[in-house]
């Protein structure tokens, strides 16, 4: 623990001096890139390490960790994904909610989802897809979509322990996540120490990720979709970073229930927005419609035109969907730990539809837009892949298109620091104090994001986020019982009228 507190003081010291002094912005922005290169970048290839299937093609086993645990989880709930997907609906939708009913929690269902959403569906739906249709070619876009529907198993079964094992706080505030269904739930079966470590391991790299995947990456891309789409000049990112910095302060200070407004009103307006400008364009060329999804699913199967072929498509579509939908990573537990219920089955259900709106259908409109334009050649990618795609309906899109960057980037912002700050309370207590020191340093880190270009950081950001699915899927495999448990208790009852629907 004192490791992980001279590193964060260390990183806020050299973060500070972007409050007053931009033109020091140059030499942080080494400074924090040597940092993390030196001393951290071990961590980064550990994590990221892969195996060589042949020439040019790796396959990173951290991918396969999350895959294959999403597979197990789907048949052992019985393929809940599927069977019970109108009732997640109409849990979603406030059916089997109870008007009358004061139960424990901060937000409802909907606004717990679109909490989750808002750190989901982001640039990694955007860039990333982009990036993997350069490589993988319109093949990874099926395999994108298989990740996706067993990913939602994942939701579930993180979803539901989050709120069956939460912390019900004497101000009505509820903190939940991996960290407390690993130490709690673990404590119970008798194995303390085992949770204990599980736990803080996953906090610890919680706030990593939330400071660098949830916060700097989001700004900095945000920024420089700004700086390309209206020709600002380069070297102003830090005013960027303050407007960024004061609107998520702005809306983080008033905590969950503040968050989840704000997400319940933003996320279906930039959802709608992203598919509404997918929809046009597809419409636009309805008649390379059909031979865009036989791209796909030829594509799939045999990756012709692609860097390793079949397996270069299938490591790329579950490598994306998996970043993108970050279903075992334990993130989205913290969010749904916070919702309104006494079932916590209930928050399982609501979850499950995350990745079905991440990746099966945000993910694949972006895809067939980018399939149907004809330029994924590999000549781009990333972001530039997914604009240029757009552009060449209408130019229009470019700027539509930035905007919606910037959303998605906020909305993840937003979300993110609540991650962190449940991770952060976890380790050094639930008070204002620690909530402030937390919200402040996540605020600082908004500015520093959007004013310096940085690799080693990121890369080291994106391990910590990947590393938190280690601490909790291993605790998800000793715990799925429990939650299968839940599911028949709750289903048995839904089934014999004992639980009502109210509308």
């Amino acid at each position: 623990m004192k490791i992980f507190k001279s590193m964060l003081f260390y990183i806020a010291m050299l973060c500070i001096p972007t409050i007053g002094f931009a033109e020091e912005i140059i030499g942080i922005d080494q400074k924090i890139d040597q940092f993390f290169s030196t001393y951290l970048g071990w961590f980064a290839n550990a994590i990221f390490y892969g195996v060589k299937i042949e020439d040019g093609v790796t396959f990173p086993l951290i991918v396969a960790w999350l895959f294959v645990a999403a597979i197990v989880f789907t048949f052992y709930f019985g393929f809940v994904q599927f069977r019970r997907f109108r009732l997640s609906l109409d849990i979603v939708s406030g059916k089997y909610t109870d008007p009358n009913a004061k139960e424990a929690g901060e937000v409802s269902h909907f606004q717990a989802l679109t909490t989750a959403l808002s750190g989901t569906v982001g640039l990694g739906n955007i860039a990333g897809v982009g990036v993997a249709l350069a490589i993988g070619g319109p093949g990874a876009t099926f395999w994108m979509i298989v990740c996706g529907l067993f990913g939602m198993a994942s939701k579930f079964t993180e979803c539901t322990l989050g709120v069956k094992y939460r912390n019900e706080n004497a101000d009505g505030t509820v903190s939940g996540g991996p960290m407390y269904y690993l130490s709690k739930a673990f404590k119970e079966k008798g194995h303390v120490k085992i949770g204990k470590f599980l736990a803080v391991g996953f906090a610890i790299m919680t706030i990593f990720s939330t400071f660098g995947a949830g916060n700097m990456f989001q700004g900095n891309q945000a920024n420089a979709m700004i700086v390309q789409t209206f020709g600002i000049a380069p070297g102003y990112g830090w005013v960027t970073g303050i407007i960024l910095a004061l609107l998520v302060a702005s809306v983080i200070i008033g905590g969950m229930p503040s968050i989840g407004s704000v997400t319940s009103k933003l996320v279906p307006f930039m959802a709608i927005l992203y598919i509404g400008m997918s929809l046009i364009v597809l419409i636009y060329h309805y008649d390379q419609i059909g031979s865009a999804i036989e791209q796909i699913f030829v594509g799939a199967f045999t990756g012709a035109g692609v860097a390793g072929g079949f397996i270069g498509a299938l490591i790329q579509g579950l490598k994306r969907a998996t970043f993108s939908n970050e279903a075992g990573v334990g993130t989205s537990a913290i969010a749904h730990a916070a919702v309104k219920t006494k079932e916590p089955i209930t928050e399982g259900f609501v979850s499950l539809l995350e990745p079905f709106i991440d990746t099966v259908i945000i993910c694949t409109m972006t895809a067939l837009v980018i399939t149907i334009s004809g330029m994924n050649t590999g000549e781009l990618s990333g972001v530039n892949l997914t604009s240029a795609a757009f552009t060449e309906t209408s130019f229009i899109f470019e700027y539509l298109l930035a905007m919606t960057v910037v959303m998605f980037a906020f909305s993840t912002m937003v979300s993110y620091s609540y991650y962190g700050l449940k991770a952060w309370t976890y380790l050094f207590g639930e008070s204002k104090t620690n909530e402030i020191v937390y919200k402040t340093i996540f605020c600082l880190f908004v500015i520093v994001g959007t004013s310096i270009s940085f690799s080693a950081a990121i890369d080291f950001s994106d391990a910590a986020m990947f590393s938190m699915s280690i601490f909790n899927i291993i605790g998800l495999y000793y715990l799925m019982p429990i939650v299968k448990k839940e599911l028949n208790s709750f289903i048995a009852r839904v089934d014999s009228g004992e639980i009502k629907r109210y509308k």
